[in-house]
């Protein structure tokens, strides 16, 4: 066998025993006599010696001539250690060498293979492997790990059954683009890769599974960010003869178990927020809510006098931010031209020092007098020492260009701490949402989310105030889950079809399997699906999903390890009856 222990596994209660071990070499270091190599595999590091005075000399020469990362066996006695090192789990111990053999030899890597390294991250993709063999992305690979058995553990204790569904299907227009795959066997037919399971998933209710769940690939051809991946992974769920309520406690303790399991975080209740009430306070659906800054509409106080930038504005909203009266004039103008940048699409920012004294200066303050900015303060809820950034404009766009600045001086005030997890439930969503390019509905979550029971006949008059079954699960702002109760029954489905502009054709060519089941009796169901790897990054503390994902794509959607996308030569064109331009 090549290894009678693993590299973490020795200590003191070892010395003496003959031991075999296998792995990388991470350094060594000669002292001409002495030598001292660190043998690392992933469960640790264990350090070798060869002593001149001990060692055969064929073994302490070869030992001589090992470089960083060659892969070798080593047989020997574990000493005690004369230097220990009280920060590695095998620091009292040594391993007095008496065979070397190298399995591997290696070239120079390209970047060190330490915890801190001098690799950027374009080289680090190129050579996933290597940086594969560093502590903080092993460990995420292995916090993964972790997350996906205690998903399991809690889903099979709970009776769901864990169902493979479809990687080819069929092309569906609702949602982000499809990639497709042609079929050489089907002339000028395409298969598509599933954004998610859900008509699938829908189709084992209707077979009687009654709790299904699955840790699947989804797929969605969409413009990439940190938190993105063309390729990605669901927690999907499914359950039948549920309503929303049964949902929301049966994922929720799927939650607060992860952050009891994994993190130590015991959680009561989640509090739940409806989706006007998360856009009013907090200006996006996802809210982070370990800290405050809670929006303050100032309308009724600022619209009063003179100033037309915010006479002329559909909403007026403001944020107090802690402590940051003290801020300089240059660091309000640089928080000034962050939010006139592109990505956030302000035209300015009208700011209020609440000083701890009392009194109150503004940039504004040929406009608003004293008691003016008093009222400001109280609707923001600011306090002496905070400083009061607004924004106006029209309301959907302001809100939303708030929410951005929120969070970003939540991160510049060391508000977004990663070990503290504040998850929160937002419910009542809109069904529909009006699109301006297409001049006309959408779905905001999928066609196949029921309406709420009561708001049924509002489709006929009022679309968009109808409100949606379905439910997002939200931890630290960002949407770890989302689901609702589906349409089960097809007079309502064909109704929502309509309303999302399908005619009776296209919904039979595009949906016609899922409502044929339909008519055979399909129960009352609902899911949810979390996004894993976002869920996962979370849990481990980080912003990005990349380093919690094996072999990741880069943000232009190319896995520059291998190369892909690539060209395909012109037989298999041919085969697939495809006609490059």
């Amino acid at each position: 066998m090549y290894r009678s222990h693993n590299c973490g596994q020795l200590n003191a209660s070892h010395i003496n025993q003959e031991v075999t071990l296998a792995g990388w070499v991470q350094k060594s270091r000669n002292k001409g006599f002495l030598i001292w190599v660190d043998l690392r595999d992933r469960y640790g590091i264990t350090q070798l010696i060869f002593d001149e005075s001990r060692t055969d000399k064929a073994v302490f020469d070869l030992a001589a001539t090992l470089g960083r990362e060659f892969v070798i066996q080593v047989k020997g006695t574990v000493i005690e250690r004369e230097s220990k090192n009280p920060n590695m789990a095998t620091g009292d111990v040594e391993i007095l060498v008496t065979e070397l053999t190298i399995l591997n030899a290696a070239q120079l890597p390209p970047f060190t293979i330490e915890d801190e390294t001098d690799g950027g991250e374009d080289i680090r993709m190129k050579y996933r492997y290597l940086d594969i063999r560093r502590n903080p992305v092993k460990n995420s690979l292995l916090f993964r790990h972790k997350v996906a058995m205690e998903v399991r553990n809690y889903l099979s204790g709970n009776g769901f059954i864990e169902v493979e569904t479809p990687v080819l299907i069929k092309s569906t227009p609702e949602g982000a683009r499809d990639f497709v795959v042609p079929s050489r066997m089907n002339e000028g037919q395409f298969y598509a890769l599933p954004q998610s399971p859900q008509t699938f998933k829908q189709l084992l209710m209707v077979g009687g599974m009654d709790k299904y769940f699955q840790i699947v690939k989804c797929f969605r051809d969409e413009d990439l960010r940190a938190d993105r991946q063309p390729e990605f992974t669901q927690i999907d769920c499914e359950m039948s003869f549920v309503e929303q309520e049964d949902i929301i406690q049966m994922f929720e303790g799927l939650a607060s178990h992860l952050l009891k399991e994994l993190k130590g975080v015991e959680t009561g209740k989640f509090p739940r927020m409806i989706y006007d009430e998360a856009m009013k306070k907090y200006g996006n659906d996802k809210p982070d809510i370990r800290f405050g800054m809670e929006f303050g509409e100032l309308n009724a106080v600022a619209q009063h006098k003179e100033f037309a930038v915010f006479n002329n504005s559909e909403l007026v909203v403001g944020i107090a931010v802690p402590g940051a009266a003290a801020y300089t004039r240059k660091q309000i103008d640089e928080l000034i031209e962050w939010v006139k940048r592109p990505q956030v699409g302000a035209t300015g920012m009208v700011y209020v020092k609440y000083e701890l004294d009392g009194s109150l200066k503004s940039s504004v303050d040929k406009f608003y007098d004293a008691e003016d900015l008093k009222k400001w303060a109280e609707v923001t809820g600011a306090q002496p020492g905070d400083l009061i950034l607004v924004l106006s404009g029209e309301a959907y766009k302001t809100r939303t260009r708030l929410s951005a600045l929120r969070m970003e001086l939540a991160t510049r005030l060391g508000l977004r701490n990663p070990e503290v997890f504040a998850p929160l439930w937002v419910v009542d969503f809109p069904l529909l949402e009006w699109d301006e390019d297409s001049q006309r509905f959408h779905a905001m979550h999928h066609p196949f989310t029921s309406p709420k029971p009561g708001d049924i006949a509002l489709l006929e008059t009022d679309p968009a105030a109808v409100r949606a079954n379905a439910y997002d699960l939200v931890l630290n702002g960002n949407e770890i889950g989302g689901g609702s109760i589906r349409i089960h029954d097809k007079a309502t489905q064909a109704l929502m079809f309509k309303y999302l502009g399908f005619s009776e054709e296209q919904a039979k060519a595009q949906f016609g399997f899922l409502m044929d089941a339909f008519q055979y009796g399909a129960p009352p169901h609902g899911g949810l699906a979390f996004g894993f790897d976002r869920l996962v990054a979370i849990l481990g503390g980080q912003e990005t999903i990349r380093d919690f994902i094996a072999f990741p794509k880069n943000n232009s959607g190319r896995d520059v390890m291998i190369d892909a996308p690539s060209v395909i030569d012109d037989k298999q064109l041919d085969e697939l009856h495809i006609r490059l331009k």
